[in-house]
């Protein structure tokens, strides 16, 4: 299953929203109805190259051969951005503070890696060839969330939910290992030879050599139904995300299961279920609007992979397929099954080459930009039928790509699921993509907490001007942390009444609202759903935050997250103080990366040592660099776990910062501890800020 994401339901834009009514958005909001149909549409020229000056009066929207009126019209041209880093470094530091402010504006993807269908020894080229996309072609303003598709034989049962962190989606790939099962006519050979001396006794049976893996554990048939399975949930699941294209990317070396081949197995029937599979595969995606895109990532082929393997067979036998023939054609089919489920889906296959670059370019231009057409079909009914689709374009010389249909839900509507919270908030939380009506930023700081769990700081900045601060008023409040499994770990939730005075009100709606809280959580990598619901004025949102929690019980050196706060920011009015961080910062922590020169930045981290004997010394160092790479302030410190008393313990480290010694700019403040006990054995955090102009107070 898409990790979380098999039970979600919930679409960008909060239920109930009007549908948009400009004619050009890059960022369009569709409302979200099972009975509104979305149709992604790529129109070029007699040369190929995208048309980007069209408009809705140029389309045509037939359904069953019936026109149907354009409700919602969008010219979609995404950028392709790259995050922010310092001239110095290699690459942008990763955000500590995530946000909702800016409209999500990018491409989504979800990577499907076949372990079933990818043999032990490609293993490497899956991985290179899935991180070379990752790395080159991945925007800052994109998501992706990776998927393992595993079979008998399993494999990583850990992806990675939507994020745009590189590093985290790398790391999630470098767990793909494939397990595909040796060639079947190679077993076959195998059993031939064996059974050279019963060759007799096999022939008066009308007997046919035999292909172990498949007559007993049927791996081959279960592996492509599950792999089929899989990506149908990845599909139906996909039909949540709305107003714009969706995209999978399949990296596989094909299905090599005859599906044509109705009699096989002894007459279980077995290729017949794995067609129905795909055309339920294909009703999925359509039904979604999402496309496939299927990615071999063995470049050109010529001999098979199993060519080496191959020994001769006895020519008496008369199994002419027992030889690169036969290998060729499991080839074949495996290849054509890649090139059926692009063609049927609107992608396409990259199989037999080694032009990945100019087809990764591809798929990034298809996903960049196009047309978003969205209608309200005639026939809402949850019969189960499929509808064809057919766009059209009233100006000559252009071709249009679009989807060809969608299936209708059948049986009955899901049952909601029952919650304390409301559901605009559940739906909020559910949305792979950050919601944003009420604009927040999210920080979280991991601490050592009561073992096995750590304490996790966390910090929600809602944006004042849209809060509705009448009496009574209430902010309803809810967090999730998801682990790389799709497990929900923790969970909470809280609500806020504002009865405000006068100048608090004033100063909320001008700052907007601090709330802090601490969740406990266990060691791991976590995907947190932040998600706000203002009860008064409806207002919604939610931010999507990706948290490493290190075992700071049983690491042997380890250090917490930076919190921040400044004399500038924690002017904003706190609904929920911190109690542990108010002796050790100056003011509550704060979402603030950016601050004018005449303000004073306080930074507070705990290091802890596990190394109880021997007594020895820990150096604690902050730096803070220009963007050029100069140092520019550097604060040391050294302790000693003699001070520790002989158990396991951390070291409070704290400094304050007065901004007015440094230029305007981008800085990057880190917090390096190092043991004495060895070199490799040190800790460390940073955080990419920005010093501005003063500010008149």
């Amino acid at each position: 299953m898409l990790l979380a994401g098999a039970t979600l339901r919930a679409g960008q834009a909060p239920a109930g929203q009007a549908p948009a009514t400009p004619s050009s958005s890059q960022t369009p909001t569709f409302k979200v109805q099972v009975d509104f149909v979305e149709v992604d549409a790529i129109v070029t020229d007699a040369r190929g190259n995208y048309v980007r000056d069209l408009t809705k009066e140029d389309f045509q929207l037939f359904e069953d051969g019936k026109p149907q009126p354009i409700t919602n019209f969008a010219s979609i041209d995404v950028p392709i951005e790259r995050g922010e880093r310092p001239l110095f470094a290699k690459a942008p530091v990763e955000p500590d503070v995530q946000n909702n402010e800016r409209p999500f504006s990018g491409r989504v993807y979800v990577m499907v890696l076949d372990s079933a269908h990818t043999l032990p020894q490609n293993t490497n080229l899956v991985r290179r060839a899935a991180k070379r996309f990752i790395d080159e072609k991945l925007g800052s303003n994109d998501l992706m969330a990776v998927v393992m598709a595993r079979g008998v034989a399993g494999g990583a049962d850990a992806g990675q939910e939507f994020t745009s962190n590189k590093r985290l989606l790398n790391v999630a790939v470098e767990k793909f290992r494939g397990t595909q099962p040796r060639s079947a006519t190679l077993n076959k050979v195998d059993d031939v030879n064996m059974k050279a001396g019963q060759r007799a006794a096999i022939r008066a049976a009308g007997g046919t050599p035999e292909d172990p893996q498949d007559m007993e554990v049927k791996e081959r048939e279960f592996n492509a139904r599950a792999v089929l399975e899989e990506l149908t949930a990845v599909a139906e699941w996909f039909a949540s995300v709305h107003g714009r294209k969706k995209s999978i990317l399949f990296f596989s070396e094909g299905i090599s299961y005859d599906i044509h081949d109705v009699f096989a197995n002894q007459g279980n029937n077995a290729a017949a279920m794995i067609q129905t599979l795909m055309q339920e595969l294909i009703r999925a995606t359509t039904k979604a609007d999402a496309v496939i895109y299927t990615i071999d990532p063995r470049g050109l082929q010529g001999l098979s992979d199993g060519s080496i393997e191959l020994t001769s067979v006895d020519p008496a036998e008369n199994q002419p397929d027992l030889s690169e023939r036969g290998l060729q054609n499991e080839s074949r089919l495996a290849r054509e099954s890649l090139q059926n489920l692009a063609a049927e889906t609107g992608g396409f296959a990259i199989v037999n080459t080694n032009g990945l670059a100019n087809n990764y370019d591809r798929i990034v231009q298809e996903n960049s930009a196009y047309y978003m057409l969205a209608y309200f079909p005639p026939n809402p009914r949850r019969d189960g039928k499929f509808h064809n689709i057919n766009v059209r374009m009233k100006r000559p010389g252009l071709t249009v790509r679009a989807r060809r249909g969608y299936a209708n839900p059948s049986g009955k509507p899901p049952v909601p699921v029952k919650s304390d919270l409301s559901a605009e908030l559940i739906e909020t939380l559910q949305s792979p993509i950050p919601v944003g009506g009420l604009g927040m930023k999210v920080f979280a700081v991991p601490f050592k907490g009561t073992a096995p769990n750590a304490s996790v700081l966390l910090g929600v900045e809602l944006r004042g001007r849209d809060l509705v601060t009448s009496a009574n008023g209430k902010i309803e409040l809810a967090y999730w942390a998801v682990d790389s499994k799709g497990k929900m770990k923790a969970s909470q939730k809280e609500s806020i009444t504002l009865n405000l005075r006068p100048e608090t009100k004033s100063r909320l709606e001008q700052t907007g609202l601090r709330v802090l809280s601490r969740m406990e959580v266990p060691a791991g990598t976590y995907q947190l759903r932040v998600a706000a619901r203002d009860t008064n004025g409806g207002a919604v949102g939610s931010v999507l935050y990706d948290l490493d929690v290190p075992d700071f019980n049983k690491s042997r050196f380890a250090m917490s997250g930076l919190a921040l706060t400044s004399a500038s920011a924690s002017t904003q009015p706190t609904a929920k103080p911190d109690n542990e961080l108010r002796s050790l910062l100056p003011g509550p922590p704060v979402a603030a990366r950016s601050f004018p020169q005449n303000d004073q930045v306080a930074v507070f981290t705990d290091v802890y040592d596990n190394d109880v004997t021997p007594v020895h010394k820990v150096d604690i160092t902050m730096t803070l660099r220009s963007d050029e790479g100069r140092v520019v302030f550097k604060n040391e410190e050294e302790r000693s776990t003699a001070d520790l008393a002989g158990k396991p313990g951390g070291f409070g480290f704290s400094t304050t910062l007065s901004l007015a010694d440094f230029d305007p700019g981008l800085y990057v403040l880190r917090v390096e501890a190092r043991s004495r006990l060895g070199t490799d054995v040190m800790a460390s955090r940073e955080v990419q800020i920005t010093i501005t102009p003063p500010e008149s107070r």
